[in-house]
């Protein structure tokens, strides 16, 4: 294990590699069988500035996501796009990072409403696959011209460069928050409730459907969070557009919501976890086409019912074919984020790229990683 406690000591380690390297964060989240030496970042710790009036925050990026939510709890804020805590669904012992938040691009149910961790992000360090430290956006000091390194580093799971610092915006807690929930509806019934209150100008902060078979009986969900008094009302004039649903106010309304950011219900129960991106209206269609198929699963419909996430028995390929051949049809795409090795060494973790697009991945592979010794392979 390669554990350098500098950016220096970093790009020194790979600068000198000779063979493939497997990046990780605080070791929070799953991949294919590691290809390659582990490489940690950490050893990179610290919150280097944080501006609250500014709305701002430099980090490095083996910070633990712990730090960040302290830190920014004591100022009144927090980060707005949610990021998920796999630890307990993945059966996983590290520690969450902020540059792992970052390389994942993980974004929990306010995506619908505020966008998702790459939004947030400023500027970045980071040592790509020659050594070399390169600096962009916030703070920038060395560029790359043609290209935004900020977004191209958010979601590249550490297959373009070794995150080391990263700067983000955040924003101010909301005073209330409160949950419309309604029980015993089937998916098609439950996200056209969900696509009703995004519709509406109530400015609706979660928007979720968790099926019979995650829950016991079926409970579609809608947040509200701002002031008080604006609470209040818009939960009265949602209810007018929901009939059925009740209001839970406060803690047992944030507790709804951190078990669909973490995927919970699926913790400790057999199986692998799918997390399928398609168009909110198609959640349901999914899952319809992969019953047919003889695909048995429970899902979670979050985002409004744009991501589903799904329970399969490991099985032979634990419902790959299928789930990928809808993702054609359907658009989006799928990603294997819980399997036993077996299943993630001949199933890949990330849905196979159109030529087109898989050719622009290798370009971009090729610029910043020309040896190819960062994550091989990990996503084609």
């Amino acid at each position: 294990m390669i554990a350098p406690a500098s950016e220096t000591e970093l790009a020194e380690a790979i600068s000198a590699a000779n063979a493939p390297m497997s990046i990780r964060g605080g070791g929070t989240r799953l991949q294919a069988p590691p290809d390659g030496t582990p490489l940690t970042t950490s050893g990179l710790t610290g919150i280097t500035l944080y501006e609250p009036g500014a709305l701002t925050l430099v980090a490095r990026a083996g910070t633990p996501l712990s730090e960040i939510i302290t830190a920014l709890e004591a100022e009144g804020q927090r980060l707005p796009f949610e990021p998920p805590n796999m630890r307990n669904l993945l059966g996983t012992e590290g520690t969450p990072t902020i540059g792992g938040v970052f390389a994942a691009n993980a974004s929990g149910p306010r995506r619908i409403n505020g966008g998702a961790a790459r939004d947030y992000l400023l500027g970045v360090r980071f040592v790509d696959g020659a050594g070399q430290v390169i600096k962009n956006g916030g703070r920038v000091m060395k560029n790359v011209t043609g290209y935004d390194l900020v977004k191209l580093m958010a979601g590249s799971w550490g297959t373009l460069g070794v995150l080391t610092e990263v700067s983000l915006k955040v924003l101010a807690r909301p005073e209330a928050e409160a949950t419309l929930i309604a029980r015993g509806m089937d998916p098609v019934q439950g996200v056209a409730a969900l696509s009703a209150a995004l519709g509406s100008p109530f400015d609706v902060s979660g928007a979720a459907h968790l099926g019979a078979g995650v829950a016991g009986v079926a409970r579609t969900q809608v947040r509200v969070e701002g002031m008080s008094g604006s609470v209040i009302y818009r939960c009265g004039r949602l209810l007018e557009l929901l009939p059925g649903f009740e209001v839970i106010e406060g803690g047992a309304s944030a507790a709804l919501w951190e078990e669909v950011r973490d995927v919970a219900p699926f913790a400790g129960r057999k199986g692998a976890v799918w997390r399928v991106s398609v168009k909110p209206g198609d959640g349901p269609v999914l899952s319809d086409a992969l019953l047919t198929a003889g695909v048995d699963h429970a899902a979670i419909f979050d985002w409004g019912g744009g991501l589903v996430w799904l329970l399969t028995d490991e099985t032979n390929d634990a419902g790959a074919a299928s789930i990928r051949q809808q993702i054609v049809a359907l658009g989006g795409h799928a990603t294997l984020v819980r399997g036993g090795e077996a299943l993630r060494g001949r199933v890949p973790m990330f849905q196979p790229q159109p030529a087109p697009l898989a050719a622009i991945s290798r370009g971009l592979r090729d610029r910043f990683d020309p040896r190819g010794i960062l994550n091989p392979g990990l996503m084609g």
